[in-house]
């Protein structure tokens, strides 16, 4: 039999390998099998946490409104707020609000009073209806 040098395409594969694990610490950047094993868990935690970096973002955008918003009035919390803000149909997202309150808190206050405002008149006006309702 012929001797066959299959030196080419091992080392090449491996080459890419090591270059991706090249930041990795100790035998995980070194060893051949250890730095594969240490890739797929990078690429697996890589996928995993950017779905939940979404996650996280919009958990930080609701506790900022949401201490923003009870700052100032005592019964009034995230969850009413944002109910009444789709109750007027504005198109405001958390991220843009959290930066609003974070950086324009005048801004935010004016939004807020604006919403609560129009949420009170209306809750004055159906009362009156519910009372002349009940008079006839």
């Amino acid at each position: 039999m012929t001797r066959v040098k299959r030196g080419y395409t091992a080392r090449r594969r491996r080459k890419g390998i090591r270059l991706f694990a090249s930041t990795f610490m100790g035998a995980h950047s070194r060893l051949t099998r250890t730095s594969t094993q240490q890739r797929m868990r990078a690429l697996v935690s890589s996928h995993r946490d950017r779905s939940r970096k979404k996650r996280d973002f919009r958990r930080l955008w609701i506790t900022r409104i949401n201490a923003v918003t009870r700052e100032d009035r005592v019964s009034y919390s995230y969850s009413r707020f944002v109910y009444n803000l789709y109750k007027k149909q504005l198109l405001l997202n958390r991220k843009i609000l959290a930066q609003i309150a974070l950086s324009n808190k005048i801004c935010f206050d004016m939004i807020s009073n604006k919403i609560i405002n129009q949420s009170n008149t209306n809750r004055r006006n159906k009362r009156i209806l519910i009372v002349l309702n009940s008079n006839r």
